[in-house]
């Protein structure tokens, strides 16, 4: 005498489930007092945030030598507050004309807009600088000043 087995359709396996997240050791992680404040670490404040200070460029129609003459400015679109510290980034920024220093110069890695001074709701700083092509600038730092 046979036995019969009713036959069952066959599905899929189930998908694996994902491994568990790694963690790093304690001692890679990076330390608390590297989250203490700096221009870098205040770029997302809450009362103005770095995406409210805005840069744009014109090509004046001007040459310097044979080099276009740029006007940049950089706006604070903040309705709130002042901004001060504005600090933007521009890789290999160069100019073939001098450019005043307290509207735009270096500060290590990147640049010091208006002496870091404060930039009202509404207002900009302006500067020009020439070079064969117009450079990418942005955003890098901004404090709000609400006092």
């Amino acid at each position: 005498m046979a036995i019969q087995s009713k036959k069952q359709p066959l599905l899929p396996p189930p998908p694996p489930s994902p491994p568990a997240p790694r963690r790093r050791p304690r001692s890679a992680r990076m330390p608390q007092a590297a989250w203490r404040w700096s221009p870098i670490s205040n770029i997302n404040s809450s009362k103005c945030p770095a995406s409210s200070v805005t840069v744009s460029q014109t090509n004046t129609g001007a040459k310097a030598g044979y080099d276009p003459v740029f006007e940049v400015a950089v706006h604070n679109g903040c309705g709130r507050c002042a901004v001060r510290g504005v600090v933007l980034r521009s890789e290999g920024f160069a100019s073939s004309v001098a450019v005043d220093p307290r509207l735009f110069r270096r500060e290590g890695r990147d640049y010091l807009v208006g002496d870091g001074r404060r930039i009202e709701p509404g207002a900009e700083v302006r500067f020009r600088y020439a070079w064969d092509r117009a450079f990418r600038m942005a955003t890098a730092a901004v404090q709000d000043d609400c006092s």
